[in-house]
């Protein structure tokens, strides 16, 4: 969940990839520690925000006991809470975003939550930027190879709920 000046977005998270370790080629602790992969190295239940292609945020939350630098992306989301927020940060030249196109893929999910560098490395039991269980039924979890990545992407660590049709990937995969 996100609370803004503008309103409260939030919704389930369906898809997710993680990204473990200096060992992990795909993983931004690769090259050892740096001042933009910082947060990666510092304790679980933070978030770390990076762009990519310097056009896309995209929010990790760090997993592992500081100094062991692990993430989990967050790569889509059912959305639940401020839909119309999420549609007006999403729309562009008058083009229509679906419910369920609104937070898939990592930087739509993003860009539809609003955030961006401000919040890398946040505490994700704050007041602004927060994860909770809200309970209710998740459904068939299955796991394949991460998608979108040149290296490491024969590791099964990518995870989803198969039955969501907001998932950003293949359910064939997995």
């Amino acid at each position: 969940m996100h609370r803004t000046p503008e309103g409260v977005t939030s919704g389930r998270i369906v898809e997710v990839e993680a990204y473990i370790g200096e060992d992990d080629p795909a993983c931004h602790a690769a090259p050892g520690p740096t001042r933009r992969n910082r947060p990666l190295y510092g304790p679980p239940g933070f978030s770390y925000v990076y762009l990519n292609y310097g056009m896309h945020h995209l929010t990790n939350v760090v997993t592992e006991a500081e100094g062991s630098p692990a993430a989990v992306l967050l790569r889509a989301l059912e959305p639940l809470e401020g839909l119309g927020l999420m549609r007006a940060r999403r729309t562009r030249a008058g083009a229509a975003v679906t419910d369920l196109d609104l937070c898939r893929g990592p930087g739509n999910l993003s860009r539809a939550l609003g955030i961006d560098l401000t919040q890398n490395g946040r505490d994700l039991e704050g007041e602004e930027l927060f994860l909770e269980d809200a309970g209710g039924v998740v459904g068939e979890i299955a796991w394949s190879t991460r998608i979108g990545i040149r290296v490491g992407a024969d590791r099964p660590w990518r995870c989803f709920v198969r039955a969501s049709a907001a998932v950003s990937g293949g359910r064939a995969r997995g």
